[in-house]
Protein backbone atom coordinates (compact mmCIF):
# COMPACT_ATOMS: atom_id res chain seq x y z
CA UNK A 1 0.00 0.00 0.00
CA UNK A 2 1.38 3.72 -0.90
CA UNK A 3 0.31 6.61 0.65
CA UNK A 4 1.00 10.01 -0.38
CA UNK A 5 3.69 12.10 0.55
CA UNK A 6 4.58 10.49 4.17
CA UNK A 7 2.38 7.47 3.34
CA UNK A 8 3.09 3.83 4.02
CA UNK A 9 5.60 1.56 1.53
CA UNK A 10 5.24 -2.23 0.96
CA UNK A 11 9.15 -3.56 1.11
CA UNK A 12 10.33 -6.68 0.94
CA UNK A 13 12.94 -8.68 2.74
CA UNK A 14 15.13 -11.48 3.15
CA UNK A 15 12.84 -14.36 3.55
CA UNK A 16 9.39 -14.78 4.13
CA UNK A 17 7.86 -15.06 7.69
CA UNK A 18 4.96 -16.90 7.97
CA UNK A 19 1.65 -15.26 9.25
CA UNK A 20 -1.12 -16.57 8.01
CA UNK A 21 -4.87 -15.37 9.69
CA UNK A 22 -5.45 -17.08 13.60
CA UNK A 23 -9.09 -17.88 11.76
CA UNK A 24 -10.80 -18.28 8.12
CA UNK A 25 -12.72 -14.79 7.52
CA UNK A 26 -16.05 -16.59 8.08
CA UNK A 27 -14.73 -18.16 11.44
CA UNK A 28 -13.48 -14.68 12.66
CA UNK A 29 -16.96 -13.74 14.75
CA UNK A 30 -16.54 -16.02 17.94
CA UNK A 31 -12.68 -15.12 17.82
CA UNK A 32 -13.56 -11.50 18.39
CA UNK A 33 -16.27 -11.96 20.75
CA UNK A 34 -13.75 -13.70 22.62
CA UNK A 35 -11.35 -10.62 21.89
CA UNK A 36 -13.33 -8.18 23.10
CA UNK A 37 -14.72 -10.24 26.42
CA UNK A 38 -11.03 -11.15 27.35
CA UNK A 39 -10.30 -7.02 27.09
CA UNK A 40 -13.31 -5.99 28.84
CA UNK A 41 -12.26 -8.30 31.37
CA UNK A 42 -9.05 -6.08 31.58
CA UNK A 43 -10.31 -2.57 31.10
CA UNK A 44 -13.55 -2.64 33.37
CA UNK A 45 -11.09 -4.20 36.30
CA UNK A 46 -9.51 -0.75 36.47
CA UNK A 47 -12.94 0.98 37.11
CA UNK A 48 -14.91 -1.17 38.67
CA UNK A 49 -13.22 -1.36 42.28
CA UNK A 50 -13.16 2.37 42.80
CA UNK A 51 -16.65 3.07 43.90
CA UNK A 52 -16.42 0.43 46.05
CA UNK A 53 -13.45 1.09 48.43
CA UNK A 54 -15.31 2.38 51.14
CA UNK A 55 -17.06 -1.00 51.70
CA UNK A 56 -14.13 -2.80 51.04
CA UNK A 57 -12.54 -0.76 53.22
CA UNK A 58 -15.35 -0.92 56.55
CA UNK A 59 -14.88 -4.63 55.71
CA UNK A 60 -11.29 -5.36 55.72
CA UNK A 61 -9.50 -2.30 57.36
CA UNK A 62 -6.49 -1.08 55.75
CA UNK A 63 -7.59 2.45 54.85
CA UNK A 64 -3.51 3.44 55.31
CA UNK A 65 -2.72 1.11 52.28
CA UNK A 66 -5.49 0.34 50.00
CA UNK A 67 -4.55 2.47 47.31
CA UNK A 68 -2.71 -0.47 46.55
CA UNK A 69 -5.21 -2.24 45.48
CA UNK A 70 -4.64 -0.06 41.89
CA UNK A 71 -1.09 0.06 42.08
CA UNK A 72 -0.52 -3.40 42.52
CA UNK A 73 -2.75 -4.63 39.48
CA UNK A 74 -0.86 -1.94 37.72
CA UNK A 75 2.63 -3.07 38.41
CA UNK A 76 1.76 -6.32 37.34
CA UNK A 77 0.18 -6.04 34.53
CA UNK A 78 2.90 -3.42 33.23
CA UNK A 79 5.87 -5.25 34.36
CA UNK A 80 4.54 -8.47 32.96
CA UNK A 81 3.90 -7.19 29.26
CA UNK A 82 7.08 -7.47 27.53
CA UNK A 83 7.44 -10.97 28.95
CA UNK A 84 3.96 -12.27 27.38
CA UNK A 85 4.78 -10.72 24.13
CA UNK A 86 7.89 -12.36 23.93
CA UNK A 87 5.91 -16.28 25.06
CA UNK A 88 3.58 -15.06 22.68
CA UNK A 89 5.69 -15.47 19.40
CA UNK A 90 7.61 -17.94 20.51
CA UNK A 91 4.87 -20.26 21.82
CA UNK A 92 1.86 -18.92 19.87
CA UNK A 93 -1.00 -16.27 21.17
CA UNK A 94 -3.89 -19.26 22.13
CA UNK A 95 -1.76 -20.68 25.16
CA UNK A 96 -0.53 -17.30 26.41
CA UNK A 97 -4.04 -16.08 26.17
CA UNK A 98 -5.39 -19.69 27.61
CA UNK A 99 -3.11 -19.00 30.49
CA UNK A 100 -3.93 -15.03 30.93
CA UNK A 101 -7.22 -15.68 31.53
CA UNK A 102 -6.98 -18.65 33.57
CA UNK A 103 -4.56 -16.74 36.06
CA UNK A 104 -7.31 -13.62 35.91
CA UNK A 105 -10.02 -15.79 37.10
CA UNK A 106 -8.22 -17.53 39.86
CA UNK A 107 -7.11 -14.06 40.92
CA UNK A 108 -10.66 -12.98 40.87
CA UNK A 109 -11.90 -15.88 42.84
CA UNK A 110 -8.97 -15.09 45.16
CA UNK A 111 -9.97 -11.70 45.78
CA UNK A 112 -13.60 -12.19 46.73
CA UNK A 113 -12.45 -14.43 49.34
CA UNK A 114 -10.19 -12.10 50.85
CA UNK A 115 -10.19 -12.14 54.59
CA UNK A 116 -7.71 -8.92 54.94
CA UNK A 117 -6.82 -5.85 53.02
CA UNK A 118 -2.78 -8.06 52.60
CA UNK A 119 -4.77 -10.84 51.02
CA UNK A 120 -6.68 -8.55 48.58
CA UNK A 121 -3.87 -6.96 47.46
CA UNK A 122 -1.68 -9.82 47.08
CA UNK A 123 -4.90 -11.42 45.05
CA UNK A 124 -4.62 -8.54 43.11
CA UNK A 125 -1.11 -8.84 41.90
CA UNK A 126 -2.44 -12.29 40.92
CA UNK A 127 -5.20 -10.76 38.77
CA UNK A 128 -2.52 -8.22 37.42
CA UNK A 129 -0.70 -11.07 36.19
CA UNK A 130 -3.18 -12.48 34.08
CA UNK A 131 -4.53 -8.88 33.00
CA UNK A 132 -1.02 -8.04 31.66
CA UNK A 133 -1.68 -11.09 29.35
CA UNK A 134 -4.83 -10.20 28.54
CA UNK A 135 -3.96 -6.54 27.33
CA UNK A 136 -0.94 -7.39 25.28
CA UNK A 137 -1.95 -10.53 23.37
CA UNK A 138 -5.06 -9.41 22.82
CA UNK A 139 -4.13 -6.71 21.00
CA UNK A 140 -1.51 -8.91 19.25
CA UNK A 141 -4.20 -11.64 17.95
CA UNK A 142 -6.40 -8.53 16.69
CA UNK A 143 -3.77 -7.70 13.97
CA UNK A 144 -3.11 -11.18 13.56
CA UNK A 145 -6.75 -11.74 12.08
CA UNK A 146 -7.13 -9.17 9.87
CA UNK A 147 -5.08 -7.70 7.19
CA UNK A 148 -3.75 -4.24 7.33
CA UNK A 149 -6.70 -2.29 5.12
CA UNK A 150 -9.25 -4.06 7.73
CA UNK A 151 -7.57 -3.95 10.75
CA UNK A 152 -9.00 -0.60 11.77
CA UNK A 153 -12.12 -2.36 12.38
CA UNK A 154 -11.37 -4.83 14.92
CA UNK A 155 -9.44 -1.84 16.68
CA UNK A 156 -12.39 0.50 16.54
CA UNK A 157 -14.37 -2.36 18.65
CA UNK A 158 -11.65 -2.68 21.10
CA UNK A 159 -11.46 0.90 21.68
CA UNK A 160 -15.30 0.54 21.86
CA UNK A 161 -14.89 -1.79 24.49
CA UNK A 162 -12.55 0.63 26.66
CA UNK A 163 -14.88 3.16 26.14
CA UNK A 164 -18.09 1.45 27.77
CA UNK A 165 -16.02 -0.01 30.07
CA UNK A 166 -15.13 3.44 31.71
CA UNK A 167 -18.41 4.62 31.85
CA UNK A 168 -19.73 1.49 33.15
CA UNK A 169 -17.41 0.18 35.90
CA UNK A 170 -17.74 2.83 37.96
CA UNK A 171 -21.54 2.51 37.91
CA UNK A 172 -21.21 -1.42 38.29
CA UNK A 173 -19.09 -1.32 41.31
CA UNK A 174 -21.16 1.14 42.96
CA UNK A 175 -24.49 -0.55 42.39
CA UNK A 176 -22.90 -3.89 43.72
CA UNK A 177 -21.67 -2.30 47.03
CA UNK A 178 -24.53 -0.67 47.67
CA UNK A 179 -27.32 -3.06 46.92
CA UNK A 180 -25.23 -6.65 47.17
CA UNK A 181 -21.58 -7.24 48.40
CA UNK A 182 -18.27 -6.06 47.16
CA UNK A 183 -17.00 -9.24 46.71
CA UNK A 184 -19.51 -9.64 43.44
CA UNK A 185 -17.50 -7.28 41.72
CA UNK A 186 -14.85 -9.86 41.04
CA UNK A 187 -17.30 -12.71 41.16
CA UNK A 188 -19.01 -10.96 38.09
CA UNK A 189 -16.04 -11.82 36.02
CA UNK A 190 -16.19 -15.76 36.14
CA UNK A 191 -19.30 -16.01 33.81
CA UNK A 192 -17.43 -13.05 31.16
CA UNK A 193 -14.10 -14.86 31.33
CA UNK A 194 -15.75 -18.62 31.55
CA UNK A 195 -17.35 -17.50 27.82
CA UNK A 196 -13.91 -15.81 26.92
CA UNK A 197 -12.30 -18.87 27.20
CA UNK A 198 -14.57 -21.26 25.78
CA UNK A 199 -14.70 -19.29 22.53
CA UNK A 200 -10.85 -18.98 22.63
CA UNK A 201 -10.12 -22.93 23.05
CA UNK A 202 -13.05 -23.95 20.66
CA UNK A 203 -12.92 -21.09 17.90
CA UNK A 204 -9.24 -19.80 17.86
CA UNK A 205 -6.75 -21.92 15.20
CA UNK A 206 -3.30 -20.45 15.04
CA UNK A 207 -0.80 -21.79 11.74
CA UNK A 208 0.66 -24.87 12.52
CA UNK A 209 4.05 -24.47 13.91
CA UNK A 210 7.00 -26.30 11.78
CA UNK A 211 9.24 -28.60 14.10
CA UNK A 212 13.22 -27.59 13.88
CA UNK A 213 15.06 -29.48 11.89
CA UNK A 214 17.21 -32.14 13.17
CA UNK A 215 20.18 -30.84 15.13
CA UNK A 216 18.77 -27.37 15.67
CA UNK A 217 19.83 -25.97 19.02
CA UNK A 218 16.96 -26.35 21.19
CA UNK A 219 14.70 -23.04 22.12
CA UNK A 220 15.60 -21.52 26.11
CA UNK A 221 13.35 -19.28 27.77
CA UNK A 222 15.32 -16.33 28.79
CA UNK A 223 13.78 -16.72 32.02
CA UNK A 224 16.76 -14.44 33.83
CA UNK A 225 16.02 -12.13 31.34
CA UNK A 226 12.00 -12.20 32.62
CA UNK A 227 13.05 -11.87 35.87
CA UNK A 228 15.51 -9.07 35.76
CA UNK A 229 12.70 -7.23 33.69
CA UNK A 230 9.67 -8.13 36.24
CA UNK A 231 12.08 -6.95 39.05
CA UNK A 232 13.14 -3.80 37.77
CA UNK A 233 9.78 -2.47 36.52
CA UNK A 234 8.41 -3.20 39.81
CA UNK A 235 10.93 -1.42 41.48
CA UNK A 236 10.55 1.74 39.50
CA UNK A 237 7.16 1.25 39.08
CA UNK A 238 6.77 1.05 42.91
CA UNK A 239 9.21 4.49 43.48
CA UNK A 240 7.01 6.28 40.74
CA UNK A 241 3.40 5.34 42.33
CA UNK A 242 4.47 5.83 46.05
CA UNK A 243 6.51 8.72 45.72
CA UNK A 244 5.70 12.14 47.04
CA UNK A 245 2.80 9.55 48.60
CA UNK A 246 3.66 7.16 51.16
CA UNK A 247 6.93 8.93 51.69
CA UNK A 248 8.75 12.34 50.42
CA UNK A 249 10.26 12.06 47.02
CA UNK A 250 13.38 13.02 48.38
CA UNK A 251 13.56 10.51 51.12
CA UNK A 252 15.58 7.77 51.35
CA UNK A 253 12.87 4.76 49.94
CA UNK A 254 12.51 6.99 47.08
CA UNK A 255 16.02 7.23 46.32
CA UNK A 256 16.97 3.42 46.85
CA UNK A 257 14.12 2.50 44.43
CA UNK A 258 15.32 4.59 42.03
CA UNK A 259 19.22 4.17 42.52
CA UNK A 260 18.18 0.13 42.36
CA UNK A 261 15.91 0.00 39.48
CA UNK A 262 18.81 1.68 38.11
CA UNK A 263 20.93 -0.96 38.89
CA UNK A 264 18.77 -3.48 38.29
CA UNK A 265 17.73 -1.81 34.17
CA UNK A 266 21.75 -1.95 33.79
CA UNK A 267 22.30 -5.65 34.83
CA UNK A 268 19.08 -6.48 32.29
CA UNK A 269 20.67 -5.18 29.45
CA UNK A 270 23.81 -6.76 30.36
CA UNK A 271 21.77 -10.03 30.45
CA UNK A 272 19.59 -9.29 27.67
CA UNK A 273 22.63 -8.80 25.10
CA UNK A 274 24.24 -12.66 26.23
CA UNK A 275 20.45 -14.19 26.11
CA UNK A 276 20.12 -16.03 22.78
CA UNK A 277 16.54 -15.40 22.29
CA UNK A 278 16.02 -12.36 24.62
CA UNK A 279 12.94 -11.36 26.06
CA UNK A 280 13.34 -7.60 25.12
CA UNK A 281 15.28 -7.70 21.77
CA UNK A 282 17.67 -4.85 20.99
CA UNK A 283 15.84 -4.63 17.79
CA UNK A 284 12.71 -3.37 19.32
CA UNK A 285 14.94 -0.05 19.78
CA UNK A 286 17.33 -0.38 17.08
CA UNK A 287 14.41 0.04 14.45
CA UNK A 288 13.35 3.32 14.20
CA UNK A 289 9.49 3.15 13.28
CA UNK A 290 9.34 0.81 16.72
CA UNK A 291 11.50 3.07 19.05
CA UNK A 292 9.76 6.02 17.68
CA UNK A 293 6.33 4.51 18.37
CA UNK A 294 7.37 3.63 21.71
CA UNK A 295 8.72 7.24 22.65
CA UNK A 296 5.66 8.71 21.06
CA UNK A 297 3.08 6.38 23.05
CA UNK A 298 5.16 6.47 26.01
CA UNK A 299 4.17 9.97 25.85
CA UNK A 300 0.75 9.92 24.84
CA UNK A 301 0.31 7.86 28.37
CA UNK A 302 1.55 10.68 29.88
CA UNK A 303 -0.68 13.40 28.84
CA UNK A 304 -3.67 11.28 29.56
CA UNK A 305 -2.84 11.34 33.48
CA UNK A 306 -4.08 15.21 33.33
CA UNK A 307 -8.06 14.32 32.14
CA UNK A 308 -8.02 10.85 33.57
CA UNK A 309 -6.80 11.25 37.37
CA UNK A 310 -7.33 15.41 37.53
CA UNK A 311 -10.42 16.28 35.62
CA UNK A 312 -12.47 14.48 37.80
CA UNK A 313 -11.20 16.64 41.05
CA UNK A 314 -11.61 20.01 38.74
CA UNK A 315 -15.29 19.30 38.18
CA UNK A 316 -15.92 18.43 41.83
CA UNK A 317 -13.85 20.57 43.64
CA UNK A 318 -14.16 23.81 41.11
CA UNK A 319 -17.37 23.40 39.03
CA UNK A 320 -19.00 21.48 41.96
CA UNK A 321 -20.60 18.64 40.40
CA UNK A 322 -21.52 15.21 41.93
CA UNK A 323 -19.22 12.54 41.37
CA UNK A 324 -21.69 10.72 39.15
CA UNK A 325 -21.82 14.24 36.86
CA UNK A 326 -18.37 14.59 36.54
CA UNK A 327 -17.60 10.89 35.47
CA UNK A 328 -19.76 12.20 32.75
CA UNK A 329 -17.44 15.55 31.94
CA UNK A 330 -14.55 12.68 31.46
CA UNK A 331 -16.35 9.63 29.59
CA UNK A 332 -17.55 12.09 26.81
CA UNK A 333 -13.10 11.86 25.67
CA UNK A 334 -14.38 8.06 25.68
CA UNK A 335 -17.43 8.57 22.88
CA UNK A 336 -15.65 10.33 20.30
CA UNK A 337 -12.03 8.68 20.71
CA UNK A 338 -13.64 5.14 19.17
CA UNK A 339 -15.45 7.08 16.47
CA UNK A 340 -12.41 8.97 15.41
CA UNK A 341 -10.19 5.44 15.68
CA UNK A 342 -12.47 3.78 13.11
CA UNK A 343 -12.54 6.66 10.81
CA UNK A 344 -8.59 7.04 10.80
CA UNK A 345 -8.06 4.79 8.34
CA UNK A 346 -9.75 7.07 5.56
CA UNK A 347 -7.05 9.70 6.66
CA UNK A 348 -3.63 6.90 6.72
CA UNK A 349 -4.73 5.60 3.72
CA UNK A 350 -4.32 8.89 1.95
CA UNK A 351 -1.83 10.37 3.99
CA UNK A 352 0.42 7.91 5.69
CA UNK A 353 0.68 6.46 9.27
CA UNK A 354 3.05 9.56 10.32
CA UNK A 355 1.44 12.13 9.12
CA UNK A 356 -2.22 10.93 10.22
CA UNK A 357 -0.43 11.13 13.77
CA UNK A 358 1.39 13.93 13.56
CA UNK A 359 -2.42 15.82 12.82
CA UNK A 360 -3.95 14.06 16.08
CA UNK A 361 -1.32 15.02 18.48
CA UNK A 362 -1.17 18.75 16.84
CA UNK A 363 -4.92 19.17 17.81
CA UNK A 364 -4.67 17.34 21.12
CA UNK A 365 -2.04 20.14 21.94
CA UNK A 366 -3.95 22.92 21.04
CA UNK A 367 -7.30 21.36 22.95
CA UNK A 368 -4.57 20.66 25.97
CA UNK A 369 -3.22 24.27 25.45
CA UNK A 370 -7.04 25.59 25.43
CA UNK A 371 -7.77 23.89 28.94
CA UNK A 372 -6.00 26.92 31.12
CA UNK A 373 -7.92 29.57 28.93
CA UNK A 374 -11.32 28.18 30.64
CA UNK A 375 -13.44 31.01 32.55
CA UNK A 376 -13.30 30.32 36.33
CA UNK A 377 -15.60 28.50 37.63
CA UNK A 378 -17.27 28.31 34.21
CA UNK A 379 -19.42 25.87 32.83
CA UNK A 380 -19.44 22.11 32.88
CA UNK A 381 -20.32 21.96 29.21
CA UNK A 382 -16.55 23.52 28.19
CA UNK A 383 -14.51 21.40 30.06
CA UNK A 384 -16.70 18.27 28.67
CA UNK A 385 -16.45 19.67 24.80
CA UNK A 386 -12.57 20.07 25.52
CA UNK A 387 -12.30 16.36 26.25
CA UNK A 388 -15.15 15.39 23.22
CA UNK A 389 -12.24 16.82 20.93
CA UNK A 390 -9.42 15.44 22.55
CA UNK A 391 -10.74 12.19 22.49
CA UNK A 392 -11.06 12.39 18.70
CA UNK A 393 -7.55 13.81 18.26
CA UNK A 394 -6.18 11.02 20.52
CA UNK A 395 -7.70 8.49 18.41
CA UNK A 396 -6.42 10.33 15.54
CA UNK A 397 -3.40 9.69 16.72
CA UNK A 398 -3.18 6.92 18.62
CA UNK A 399 -4.63 3.68 16.20
CA UNK A 400 -2.89 4.56 13.21
CA UNK A 401 0.56 3.86 15.37
CA UNK A 402 -0.17 0.80 16.98
CA UNK A 403 -2.06 -0.36 13.19
CA UNK A 404 1.09 1.29 11.63
CA UNK A 405 4.09 -0.40 13.67
CA UNK A 406 2.29 -3.57 13.93
CA UNK A 407 2.06 -3.88 10.21
CA UNK A 408 6.27 -3.60 9.92
CA UNK A 409 6.81 -7.13 11.62
CA UNK A 410 6.22 -10.57 10.61
CA UNK A 411 4.06 -12.70 12.55
CA UNK A 412 6.86 -14.06 14.70
CA UNK A 413 7.83 -10.53 15.95
CA UNK A 414 4.58 -9.22 16.10
CA UNK A 415 3.89 -9.93 20.07
CA UNK A 416 6.93 -8.53 21.01
CA UNK A 417 6.31 -5.06 19.18
CA UNK A 418 2.95 -4.80 20.41
CA UNK A 419 3.69 -5.60 24.24
CA UNK A 420 6.79 -3.01 23.99
CA UNK A 421 4.31 -0.07 23.06
CA UNK A 422 2.07 -1.21 25.77
CA UNK A 423 4.70 -1.33 27.89
CA UNK A 424 5.66 2.44 27.12
CA UNK A 425 1.84 3.76 27.19
CA UNK A 426 1.59 2.34 30.68
CA UNK A 427 5.09 3.67 32.07
CA UNK A 428 3.89 6.98 30.80
CA UNK A 429 1.00 6.99 32.68
CA UNK A 430 3.09 5.70 35.94
CA UNK A 431 5.27 8.58 35.37
CA UNK A 432 2.69 11.20 34.53
CA UNK A 433 1.06 10.68 37.94
CA UNK A 434 3.96 10.98 39.64
CA UNK A 435 5.24 13.95 37.86
CA UNK A 436 1.18 15.54 37.59
CA UNK A 437 0.86 14.86 41.13
CA UNK A 438 4.50 16.46 42.22
CA UNK A 439 3.63 19.74 40.05
CA UNK A 440 -0.36 20.24 41.43
CA UNK A 441 0.41 19.61 45.16
CA UNK A 442 3.72 22.47 44.46
CA UNK A 443 1.17 24.71 43.39
CA UNK A 444 -1.43 24.38 45.78
CA UNK A 445 1.01 24.72 48.45
CA UNK A 446 2.70 27.86 46.89
CA UNK A 447 -0.99 29.18 46.55
CA UNK A 448 -1.67 27.99 50.15
CA UNK A 449 1.63 29.69 51.92
CA UNK A 450 -0.76 32.82 51.27
CA UNK A 451 -3.85 31.94 52.14
CA UNK A 452 -5.85 34.34 53.80
CA UNK A 453 -7.01 31.82 56.55
CA UNK A 454 -4.97 29.78 58.91
CA UNK A 455 -5.82 26.21 58.87
CA UNK A 456 -6.45 24.93 55.60
CA UNK A 457 -5.41 21.41 53.97
CA UNK A 458 -1.83 21.71 52.23
CA UNK A 459 -3.09 18.68 49.80
CA UNK A 460 -5.00 18.26 46.81
CA UNK A 461 -6.85 14.93 48.37
CA UNK A 462 -7.37 16.92 51.53
CA UNK A 463 -8.62 19.95 49.55
CA UNK A 464 -11.39 17.88 47.94
CA UNK A 465 -12.24 16.38 51.10
CA UNK A 466 -12.55 19.95 52.80
CA UNK A 467 -15.13 21.25 49.77
CA UNK A 468 -17.08 18.35 49.75
CA UNK A 469 -17.88 19.74 53.27
CA UNK A 470 -19.65 23.37 52.59
CA UNK A 471 -19.52 23.99 56.28
CA UNK A 472 -16.57 23.30 57.71
CA UNK A 473 -14.69 26.62 56.25
CA UNK A 474 -16.01 30.21 55.08
CA UNK A 475 -17.22 30.94 51.91
CA UNK A 476 -14.26 33.19 51.55
CA UNK A 477 -11.51 30.05 52.26
CA UNK A 478 -13.75 28.22 49.85
CA UNK A 479 -13.64 30.43 47.09
CA UNK A 480 -9.64 30.56 47.45
CA UNK A 481 -9.29 26.64 47.74
CA UNK A 482 -11.30 26.32 44.80
CA UNK A 483 -9.09 28.88 42.91
CA UNK A 484 -6.06 27.19 44.08
CA UNK A 485 -7.32 23.67 42.73
CA UNK A 486 -8.40 25.78 39.15
CA UNK A 487 -4.85 26.98 39.16
CA UNK A 488 -3.35 23.82 40.02
CA UNK A 489 -5.28 21.97 37.38
CA UNK A 490 -4.18 24.24 34.72
CA UNK A 491 -0.64 23.66 35.27
CA UNK A 492 -1.19 20.16 34.95
CA UNK A 493 -2.53 20.70 31.65
CA UNK A 494 -0.10 22.36 30.35
CA UNK A 495 2.73 19.31 31.31
CA UNK A 496 -0.21 17.01 29.22
CA UNK A 497 0.46 19.94 26.60
CA UNK A 498 4.47 19.85 26.77
CA UNK A 499 4.08 15.83 26.51
CA UNK A 500 2.13 15.99 23.67
CA UNK A 501 4.82 18.78 22.23
CA UNK A 502 7.58 15.98 22.70
CA UNK A 503 5.28 13.60 20.50
CA UNK A 504 5.75 15.68 18.19
CA UNK A 505 9.10 16.22 17.95
CA UNK A 506 9.41 12.48 17.90
CA UNK A 507 7.07 12.09 14.98
CA UNK A 508 8.78 15.07 13.05
CA UNK A 509 12.34 14.17 14.10
CA UNK A 510 12.79 10.13 14.58
CA UNK A 511 10.19 8.28 13.26
CA UNK A 512 10.84 7.69 9.63
CA UNK A 513 9.01 9.29 6.83
CA UNK A 514 7.31 6.01 5.56
CA UNK A 515 6.35 2.71 7.75
CA UNK A 516 8.05 -0.10 6.17
CA UNK A 517 5.03 -1.93 5.99
CA UNK A 518 5.19 -5.55 5.07
CA UNK A 519 3.93 -6.30 1.61
CA UNK A 520 0.30 -8.46 2.28
CA UNK A 521 -2.25 -10.16 0.40
CA UNK A 522 -5.80 -9.09 0.48
CA UNK A 523 -6.95 -13.11 1.29
CA UNK A 524 -6.85 -12.69 5.07
CA UNK A 525 -6.99 -16.50 4.79
CA UNK A 526 -3.87 -16.57 2.94
CA UNK A 527 -2.01 -13.89 3.95
CA UNK A 528 1.46 -14.08 4.08
CA UNK A 529 4.27 -11.27 4.58
CA UNK A 530 7.84 -10.36 4.01
CA UNK A 531 9.98 -10.22 6.76
CA UNK A 532 11.71 -6.42 7.41
CA UNK A 533 15.45 -7.05 7.71
CA UNK A 534 16.57 -7.80 11.08
CA UNK A 535 18.83 -4.97 12.62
Amino acid sequence: MNGAGGGTEAISGSGLDPAPSTAAPRGRGPVVAALMLGMALAAIDGTIVSTAVPQIVGDLGGFAVFSWLFSGYLLAVTVTLPVYGKLSDTFGRKPVLIAGIILFLAGSVLCAAAWSMAALIAFRVVQGLGGGALQGTVQTIAADLYPLKERPRIQAKLSTVWATSAVAGPVIGGLLAAYADWRWIFLINLPVGAVALWLVVRHLQEPSRTRPAPGTPRLRIDWAGALAVFATGALLLTALVQGGVAWPWLSAPSLGLLAASAALAALTVVIERRAADPVIPGWVWRRRTIASVNLALGAMGLLMVAPTVFLPTYAQSVLGLGPIAAGFVLSVMTLSWPVSAALSNRVYNRIGFRRTAIIGMGAALLILLSFPLLPYPGEPWQPALIMLLLGAALGLFQLPLIVGVQSTVGWSERGTTTASVLFCRQVGQSLGAALFGAVANGVLANRLADAPVAGLPGDLDAISHALDDPGAISAAATDYLRRAVDAAVDQVYLGAAAAAAVALLVLVFVAPRRFPVLAEETDAATESAAEAPRD
